[in-house]
């Protein structure tokens, strides 16, 4: 290879890296690839789901505070509002899913280095409007009463 096309190269890298993916986006991508291959190897498992639920739980009790307190009440909801909803981890977060498609999410605003968490749904949640535009994704400082009560109601029409 000439010097010319190896730096040339080497510039390419450079660039492609700066205008790519952050960290925090390459560790996303990381732990779903890790996820997919545990998923591969517990899809012979008779106890997919009970490992899954324990992959869950151990990364929200890993979560700092406050997260930690509003994704272990936020488990607890989806758990008792929809049961049919196997909990499981999605890009290195707690997720919510139905026949092993992901319906709802909650992301930990500390693990992204936000100000603030994000409880979202998926396409598959189906919470379409008439008029053409509806959430998927909300902003979750606290969880307060009317924010529970919102996110109950979304996971009832989620499994309308």
């Amino acid at each position: 290879m000439s010097v010319t096309s190896k730096a040339s190269k080497e510039s390419k890298q450079a660039n492609s890296q700066k205008a790519g993916l952050s960290d925090v986006e390459r560790a996303a991508i990381r732990d779903r690839a890790a996820e997919l291959k545990s998923e591969a190897r517990r899809s012979k498992s008779a106890n997919k789901a009970a490992a899954d639920e324990r992959d869950a739980l151990a990364k929200i009790s890993n979560m700092e505070q406050p997260d930690r307190a509003i994704a272990e009440r936020l488990h607890a909801i989806v758990t008792e509002t929809a049961p049919e909803l196997a909990p499981k981890l999605w890009y290195g977060q707690p997720a919510y899913a139905r026949s092993g498609k992901v319906v709802c999410f909650f992301r930990s605003g500390q693990g992204d280095k936000q100000r603030y968490s994000t409880f979202g749904f998926t396409p598959e949640a189906n919470l379409d409007e008439e008029h053409g535009l509806w959430a998927t994704s909300f902003a979750l400082a606290e969880l307060t009463d009317r924010a529970e009560a919102t996110i109950k109601r979304l996971l009832r029409a989620a499994l309308g």
